[in-house]
């Protein structure tokens, strides 16, 4: 039986942790209470308010406030008609996250949030079973993976949107 991730796992950086979170199996917990599991197979890191692609960027705000009170939170926020999914990460005070962007069977972060679910009530909550949203290690580690530019962020400095951020299993 899989072990359920413990909230210290993601006290490490977003870097470290969007490598090391490829072939966890991300739970959730549907409301008629089947739990949905998938296999992470893509992720992209934002390293806080130094990196121009990270919504922390311009600092503390109503939005990012949950990026600034601790490690291993859901940070979710609607793009589009989607809830995307963020884990919080990093020592406390430092506004890391990954962003969730494939699991097996949706790629792309709007595909895993219809497939997962994910709604604004998840924000803030810590990433344990209790709250419905928690991640899970099997022991799997993908036989390979590689690492290349963010996708879909025009808007961040050109050193940013180059930064080897993205993981993806293959």
């Amino acid at each position: 039986m899989p072990d359920v991730v413990d909230l210290g796992y993601f006290e490490k950086g977003s870097a470290e942790l969007a490598r090391d979170v490829l072939g966890k199996i991300l739970c959730r917990m549907m409301p008629d209470g089947n739990v949905l599991r998938r296999r992470i197979t893509e992720t992209e890191a934002y390293y806080g308010e130094d990196d121009t692609a990270a919504h922390a960027h311009k600092g503390r705000t109503v939005r990012t406030e949950v990026l600034y009170t601790g490690y291993g939170r859901a940070y979710v926020y609607r793009c589009y008609m989607f809830w995307l999914l963020n884990l919080s990460c990093g020592p406390d005070g430092s506004p890391e996250c990954v962003l969730i962007r494939g699991v097996e069977g949706s790629d792309g972060p709007g595909r895993v949030s219809k497939a997962m679910g994910f709604s604004k009530d998840m924000y803030g909550k810590e990433l344990v079973p209790e709250n419905g949203l928690w991640l899970e290690d099997d022991g799997f580690v993908p036989e390979r993976a590689v690492s290349g530019p963010r996708i879909g962020i025009p808007y961040a400095s050109e050193e940013d949107r180059n930064a080897p951020l993205n993981f993806r299993s293959v």
